[in-house]
């Protein structure tokens, strides 16, 4: 049924895969399908408040994140399930939609999070990509 599914992670918060991650190792093995594990390195959101980092930030960001996926999935993705790894830059549920659209996911799987005051003003990731993909959602409490 599932030939790509996307799961996004956050290497350096556990509760963003605890769940997730085994959720979908084992669809992709049910499935047989290949498995695409992404993180996002958010941007900045303006030139001003990207001044105040040094310079070459992004780039070390993107670098610390790839390292950071390759162990994780190096960890918690057996070597035998054709898999890959995504490291994106940008607004977090862009990223996804993007990618989820450019691999041809079927199925996204994310972790769910305690809902926070500002959620009631802005949509959470995980309702921004349920809104914007033509992927089905798998939302994993």
């Amino acid at each position: 049924m599932f030939r790509d599914i996307l799961v996004t992670v956050d290497p350096d918060s556990p509760e963003s895969y605890a769940r997730a991650l085994p959720q979908a190792v084992e669809l992709a093995r049910t499935h047989g399908a290949t498995l695409h594990v992404m993180t996002v390195v958010p941007d900045f959101g303006s030139s001003m408040v990207a001044s105040f980092f040094p310079a070459g930030f992004e780039k070390k960001a993107l670098g610390r994140a790839e390292e950071a996926l390759l162990e994780l999935t190096g960890t918690h993705v057996p070597v035998e399930l054709e898999h890959q790894i995504v490291v994106a830059h940008g607004r977090i549920y862009q990223e996804i939609c993007r990618v989820a659209e450019e691999v041809k996911a079927d199925l996204v799987v994310m972790a769910s999070h305690k809902p926070a005051a500002r959620d009631k003003f802005v949509a959470p990731n995980a309702q921004q990509v349920l809104q914007r993909t033509s992927a089905s959602v798998l939302i994993v409490r």
